[in-house]
């Protein structure tokens, strides 16, 4: 019985922190920044994220746009940019109003932080290879680890097995250390890296005052919430496996 209880515990907390992983890596909120520099220009033609080939480069010549903030966000599959109020707030903004006809996106290269466009590599972003290298494969390991783990557990619960309770946990542990380790080295990339040039790019010259703010996204936060879920299944299962073979 006592197994029985600490077995659905352990799962519903696997499954909400799986859920978060699920949702950060696939939403692209982990960066989310503005800035008033002016309308942002992909270095060259792109495509939106419906397909739709887009040129946001202005022709000389054409008159100043109005006062404006162009927001930009990016994960592990996009980064997009959009243009609001002056007065939106980033966040708010970000999540309800850039809707596909209203942002325009190019493909993150499946690399959750800086990707230089154009000439790869940029003399500028050449500091973060080794970030995003490290941050892709952590990312997919601890998704992978995750739900293997869910996996084996569905299996040991099946059969009431010790060997399946405690490597199901061990996986679900090892996810949550791997988020962990994403999760740091991101805030690492975001603290040491001169993020604010990145969200420029080549605009910044042309603009070296420019006002930019820079936050942690929801796809962030819903990694930070799924680690302690995760954890705490993974030793609650590791705890009911060693009960149950004791039991037997």
């Amino acid at each position: 019985m006592r197994v029985g209880a600490a077995a659905l515990a352990g799962g519903l907390f696997g499954v909400a922190g799986t859920l978060c992983f699920l949702l950060a890596f696939g939403t692209d909120y982990w960066l989310v920044a503005s800035d008033d520099c002016g309308p942002y220009s992909w270095p060259r033609e792109e495509t939106e994220a419906n397909g739709t080939e887009i040129r946001l480069a202005r022709t000389s010549g054409s008159p100043p746009p109005p006062p404006f903030l162009t927001l930009h966000h990016e994960g592990f599959f996009w980064r997009c940019v959009f243009q609001v109020e002056p007065t939106a707030v980033a966040l708010l903004a970000t999540v309800y109003t850039n809707q596909p006809e209203s942002k325009s996106c190019v493909q993150g290269y499946l690399f959750p932080l800086p990707v230089a466009l154009g000439h790869v590599p940029h003399q500028s972003y050449d500091a973060t290879a080794v970030f995003r290298g490290f941050w892709t494969v952590l990312i997919i390991l601890g998704l992978v680890a995750a739900l293997t783990g869910g996996f084996l557990l569905v299996c040991g619960v099946s059969f009431l097995s010790h060997k399946l309770f405690k490597l199901g946990g061990a996986f679900l542990i090892a996810a949550a250390c791997l988020f962990l380790l994403t999760l740091l080295l991101y805030v690492l990339w975001m603290e040491a890296v001169e993020v604010r040039r990145y969200v420029l790019q080549e605009r910044g010259e042309t603009c070296p005052q420019a006002r930019v703010s820079v936050h942690y996204g929801p796809s962030f936060m819903a990694a930070g919430a799924g680690v302690p879920l995760e954890l705490v299944s993974g030793l609650v299962f590791t705890l009911a496996g060693r009960a149950l073979q004791a039991s037997k």
